[in-house]
């Protein structure tokens, strides 16, 4: 890390030498090769990775969630026995909650930051690598004790005393309790990623009032991601002991609390609902309006929300534990603030609406999808703030009334504006234009199917219908209803098919597209599509949150931005940080190269966690020692070989 003040600004250098753009991307450039791929810390490569991870493990869930709709299609139905029912809706709540809705937000949110803040990566390339890894062998491990027959078989949500070793005497609940340890990890790891590039790595003049609201959405996410992650994983940890060790934290005829369980679970569980809807809040704020051709509506509104609905989400977590007896006081306090929550939640739908009506909407296929999130949103909050009322939520608590609002807030406020992004940004990854006309039939298919699918469960839940039941008797009155809601499900299934076979089919196939194809108001359109390894061949200097639309906007000669102008940074992987309200130059970061400590790293943790979970004592301590050999050969220092520097010219200045 070298102090800016050893360096020399740079002045308007114009357009970009070739020669420049070569140096880095030499600098820059991942390894060819399969070797090469797997050290890299390229902040890109890293998000594709996510985003293709996650959906594999989204269609992996979705095959669970139809085969059990077969099941429920009509009373009577016997083609899965109990236990393989248990184990999944398990998986597939397991896999759609902490597999795919987080993930999938990680990775857009890795491939766009940097391009989004001017930056040329991540704050810590490294821990953005082991971040991946690790939730790449946590959900292989996770599936692990499914794949040989022994899913863990009591929910997502994995309550005690069900969990406990005198009912599940199996390896599976130990596989789903240290493997959620482990995807924790990465989470939280993630996180810290995100929050310290937020700090440091904006470029000049990218003052905390022009950020995307993209960047407030992960930002605050991750923020809370460090204080709810901890809870769940501790939870997890103890009912390892318990099973394993011989304690007695959840068994309640050794003085220990079930009650105990739910709190530490749902204190995570509530603010990681708005983990994986915030920055998909955000992905609409950002992208919506462009196709408005206008600027977001109320954006210093939305970004305060934004914060504000994350802060009162660690206040509601007891709403889930409105029927297990607490006292009156308690259920008072948070039927309160669950009912308050709704307020921030709405500032975004009414700057959503306001931004449509003034602007000029150009219906293409992500606007549908970003406009359609608008009326789930809506669905799902209503539903939502329905059982934050304590009578209601007594009548309607394990029904499929709240299987429906499930579904609208983690499927409907997160696939769709993933959908919607995917399409928005597909250009920005591979250089080439999704399907226009697939698209539509990719749209509407995905929107009558989960309307059609996960509506009418409202009705089976209002009608008396319990969650996790594998079965039910005729003559209840929820046949069609059953029926209907599987019909939807397959079509929605279909439509995701679709999205998978545009995506493949554009990549080989489509349209050459331009660097904005468009026409977007912020940074990473900037650079051309794809971005080179580097991002950005000078670290550009904005002035305003939208710096391609300043023409259009009016803003005034001498306070425009500079993205061809600034610091040239080309002696070695270097990053320009910034103070953190006003991003003002202060520091130039050294980047680490591509390595591939983070995949060892991962696989020797992933060796503990089986260790654990067989119990085998001396696995454990093998993969301990092989994680503290990564820890210390990622924290030995490099050989320094001396330090160039830029100077005003572009000319290197060895100090």
């Amino acid at each position: 890390m070298t102090s800016i003040s050893d360096y020399e600004r740079s002045p308007t250098i114009g357009q970009p030498s070739p020669a420049l753009a070569e140096k880095l991307k030499s600098l820059w450039e991942t390894k060819p090769g399969f070797i090469g791929w797997l050290g890299s810390v390229d902040h890109k490569e890293i998000g594709l990775r996510y985003i293709v991870t996650a959906f594999a493990f989204l269609l992996i869930g979705g095959a669970e969630a139809l085969l059990f709709r077969v099941q429920l299609a009509w009373s009577n139905i016997k083609l899965l026995t109990p236990e393989q029912y248990d184990q999944l809706f398990t998986m597939h709540g397991m896999t759609m909650i902490f597999l795919y809705a987080g993930p999938v937000l990680s990775g857009f949110s890795n491939y766009l930051w940097p391009l989004l803040l001017g930056s040329r990566d991540m704050a810590l390339p490294r821990l953005n690598a082991v971040s991946y890894w690790i939730y790449l062998c946590a959900g292989l491990f996770l599936y692990s004790s499914f794949v040989v027959g022994f899913g863990p078989n009591v929910g997502w949500f994995n309550y005690v005393p069900l969990a406990a070793r005198a009912y599940n005497n199996g390896p599976n609940i130990d596989v789903y309790a240290v493997g959620m340890v482990l995807l924790g990890i990465s989470t939280t790891v993630g996180a810290i990623n995100f929050i310290v590039t937020f700090l440091r790595l904006r470029c000049p003049g990218m003052s905390v009032n022009r950020v995307p609201i993209l960047i407030w959405g992960t930002l605050t996410a991750s923020a809370a991601n460090v204080f709810a992650v901890p809870a769940v994983s501790l939870a997890f940890l103890l009912l390892w002991m318990d099973r394993n060790l011989g304690t007695h934290f959840f068994d309640t005829d050794a003085g220990g609390s079930a009650l105990l369980w739910q709190h530490l679970f749902w204190m995570f569980g509530h603010p990681w609902v708005y983990a994986i809807v915030l920055p998909a809040m955000g992905m609409v704020s950002d992208a919506m309006p462009v196709f408005c051709r206008r600027p977001l509506v109320g954006y210093t509104a939305v970004a305060a929300a934004t914060v504000a609905t994350m802060i009162l989400g660690f206040g509601v977590w007891v709403h889930h534990m409105f029927a297990t007896g607490l006292p009156n006081i308690s259920l008072s306090f948070f039927s309160a603030a669950s009912i308050i929550i709704t307020v921030p939640s709405s500032v975004g739908v009414f700057a959503w609406l306001a931004t449509i009506w003034t602007g000029r909407p150009v219906f293409t296929t992500p606007f549908l999808f970003f406009a359609s999130f608008i009326l789930l949103f809506t669905i799902g909050g209503v539903s939502g703030f329905m059982t934050g009322s304590v009578p209601v939520d007594w009548q309607l608590t394990d029904t499929y009334f709240v299987v429906a609002h499930l579904h609208y807030v983690l499927i409907g406020i997160n696939v769709f504006p993933v959908c919607g992004a995917l399409y928005f940004w597909f250009p920005k990854f591979t250089g080439k234009l999704m399907d226009e006309r697939i698209g539509r039939w990719n749209f509407w298919t995905m929107f009558v199917g989960f309307n059609l699918g996960f509506f009418p469960m409202h009705v089976s839940g209002l009608l008396g219908m319990p969650r996790r039941i594998y079965t039910f008797p005729d003559n209840m009155g929820w046949d069609w209803l059953n029926l209907i809601t599987s019909a939807g499900s397959f079509l929605f299934g279909f439509g995701v098919l679709l999205l998978i076979y545009n995506v493949l089919k554009s990549w080989r196939h489509g349209v050459t597209a331009p660097s904005n194809p468009w026409d977007a108001p912020t940074l990473e359109w900037a650079t051309s599509s794809p971005p080179p390894p580097y991002n950005f061949t000078v670290i550009p200097v904005v002035a305003s949150r939208h710096p391609l639309w300043e023409d259009r906007l009016g803003q005034p000669e001498d306070a425009k931005s500079h993205i061809e102008d600034g610091l040239v940074l080309d002696h070695g992987k270097e990053a320009l940080g910034t103070t953190t309200l006003d991003a003002e130059p202060n520091v130039i970061l050294k980047m680490p190269q591509d390595t591939r400590l983070p995949l060892y790293l991962a696989l020797s943790m992933t060796l503990v966690a089986a260790g654990l979970v067989l119990v085998t004592w001396w696995v454990v301590v093998v993969g301990a020692v092989l994680t503290a050999a990564a820890i210390i050969a990622w924290l030995w220092p490099e050989p320094q070989l001396g330090e160039t520097v830029a100077s005003a010219t572009g000319e290197p200045r060895h100090d």
